[in-house]
């Protein structure tokens, strides 16, 4: 018989994953839209971009300016609020086969508390905790910044569901910060956000986007995410860790996987390329099969020695 060739399935703790390979909130939409260019049941998951309890405009425009790694957003989690996303979007993933990630923020901690008891008895994979986001609380001070917000965030959504929790890299105390979240209750971190960024008009001499400053994604900040998975791999190393942050070709994601994390994310990339997380699928495997590697795990942490 003839061999079908390396696995690329994994486990994010006790959640198994057809692929190590997921879409990365914030760029796949809210429910199936990225199903015209791939089968969404072959992904280890599609995380859908975040939703608050209510539904939220986002930032003015406009809210995207492309750079020469990447790109700068300040969209500002716009979203149509969970009852509605419950209602409309979920049962379009479902019938899709896919794996449901829903990707969850709020601006107090009673928002991230409401959030969770709206999603009670919903059929998900797991509940990715984005605590990148102002804390109304603490004087807008990103709940990420902060080991004491973090904290109360990730246990206030309650233990329903398995709890991945999104972390920023524009901190000094990103180990304190994902210690707190696995002392809630992190099942998963997911590594990194986006990076904090500005552009400036020359030309009109004005800041770009509508939201003033922004968040910078794609190749870019691939090393910064990286060494994020790799020191938190090193610090909680029975904490399982999905990577994100400029994945956007097969050897970015053996990078992450080496580095410490059981999974990865495509996110910007496929705002160019829909059918970028097949792709880099099939490069994995290609890889693996000239190394001589059948499965994710003979990889996961491997540069740790």
């Amino acid at each position: 018989m003839r061999s079908r060739g390396p696995s690329l399935a994994t486990s994010v703790g006790a959640v198994p994953l057809r692929s190590a390979v997921m879409t990365a909130s914030g760029t796949a939409g809210h429910a199936d839209e990225l199903g015209a260019y791939g089968p969404l049941d072959q992904l280890g998951a599609v995380v859908v971009k975040s939703l608050s309890p209510d539904p939220w405009p986002g930032n003015p425009a406009p809210r995207l300016a492309p750079l020469e790694l990447g790109m700068l957003n300040s969209v500002g989690l716009q979203g149509p609020g969970l009852e509605a996303w419950l209602a409309e979007d979920l049962p379009r993933l479902r019938a899709t086969g896919a794996s449901v990630v829903v990707s969850i923020w709020g601006r107090t901690v009673e928002e991230y508390a409401r959030a969770g008891a709206m999603l009670a008895g919903a059929a998900l994979t797991a509940v990715e905790v984005n605590v990148s986001c102002p804390n109304l609380e603490d004087r807008s001070r990103m709940f990420a910044h902060s080991a004491t917000a973090t904290s109360e965030a990730v246990a206030a959504v309650g233990s329903e569901h398995q709890r991945w929790v999104k972390l920023s890299p524009n901190t000094s105390e990103l180990i304190e910060i994902a210690q707190a979240a696995v002392a809630a209750g992190a099942d998963a971190l997911t590594l990194t956000n986006t990076v904090l960024g500005m552009a400036i008009d020359i030309e009109r001499r004005e800041v770009k986007l509508g939201g003033r400053g922004g968040g910078v994604s794609g190749p870019g900040i691939r090393p910064v995410s990286l060494r994020a998975v790799y020191e938190c791999a090193a610090a909680l190393p029975a904490t399982p860790i999905i990577g994100a942050g400029g994945v956007s070709k097969g050897v970015d994601a053996l990078e992450f996987l080496m580095a410490g994390a059981s999974g990865v994310q495509v996110g910007t990339a496929t705002l160019a390329e829909p059918r970028a997380p097949w792709r880099i699928m099939r490069e994995m495997q290609t890889w693996m099969r000239r190394h001589g590697v059948n499965t994710i795990a003979e990889l996961i942490g491997a540069a740790h020695g």
